[in-house]
């Protein structure tokens, strides 16, 4: 039995987005979406107002029952559950994504070149999941950046560090570019203060190295069309720019024990990037 999809659900407009991606998700790959909820917030996360369990479990129900009704309107077929969990939010989101597909959560826009916020619990989950995690701001689904019709965004962008292959990554993105139809570019950059001393031999090295690293997923995912980027520069600039007409970035992010590291790359990527990003670990 496939794993579904889950989604983090708490009512606020980047869940909303986050719900409405996940469920195209699913329904493309023909998998059931889960939505959870988690109930059980710090106190000092509630203000000064004391929120007893019953309200924080009303607030809960309510807002499932109005997410799936959303949904339900959209697509009547789609296998669905909705679930409210009695603990803090990152561990629900945790538990939940060891479980899942992928997660998929939302982020806050900020707005112009401020990018977008991902709170304490997105980076947590991101930091710690074992599975992919996917991150969507608001306006995915009204004609902005990502909308589920993808008329304007018509790529996938993967972030590649050729000195570090990862199966994971390019698995995914490729899978992700022919579920789609659309084409994948796979962006490799390098940055030195000595970038001027490089000659045109040393970029031609890193553009074969970068061939090399894609070839293999190239020759498993024939149909995908690909072009690659080697460029020097930082990456999470050329990822961001790469960003503004993609339908979905991925970056990468190392397996390890809790409280693992996120990268400078990717920490960049998922508070500026303007469409979807999904957040690959990898070993």
């Amino acid at each position: 039995m496939s794993r579904p999809i889950t989604v983090g659900v708490d009512g606020s407009e980047g869940s909303v987005a986050a719900v409405d991606w996940a469920a195209d998700e699913a329904a493309l790959r023909g998998t059931a979406l889960r939505l959870v909820y988690g109930t059980r917030w710090a106190q000092h996360q509630l203000g000064a107002m004391k929120v007893s369990h019953e309200d924080r479990r009303t607030e809960a129900e309510g807002v499932l029952a109005t997410t799936e009704e959303r949904i339900r309107a959209r697509m009547p077929d789609l296998a669905m559950t909705a679930e409210r969990i009695e603990d803090a939010p990152t561990q629900v989101l945790l538990a939940a994504a060891s479980e899942a597909e992928w997660l998929v959560v939302g982020s806050h826009g900020l707005g112009g070149v401020r990018g977008f916020i991902v709170g304490s619990v997105g980076q947590e989950v991101v930091a710690d999941a074992k599975r992919p995690v996917v991150l969507v701001r608001p306006g995915y689904g009204e004609g902005e950046s990502g909308a589920a019709d993808g008329s304007n965004h018509q790529k996938v962008v993967l972030g590649l560090d050729v000195s570090e292959v990862k199966s994971e990554l390019l698995d995914f993105a490729f899978d992700f570019a022919g579920r789609h139809g659309v084409p994948l570019e796979i962006v490799h950059t390098w940055h030195s203060p000595f970038l001027h001393h490089r000659g045109a031999a040393d970029e031609a090295e890193m553009a074969s190295a970068l061939t090399s690293a894609v070839s293999p997923f190239r020759e498993t995912y024939p149909a995908v069309e690909v072009t690659e980027v080697s460029a020097s520069g930082r990456a999470a600039e050329h990822l961001v720019t790469a960003a503004s007409d993609a339908r979905l970035v991925v970056v990468g992010r190392r397996r390890a024990a809790k409280g693992s590291h996120i990268g400078s790359v990717t920490h960049a990527v998922i508070h500026h990037a303007s469409c979807p990003v999904a957040v690959v670990p990898h070993a």
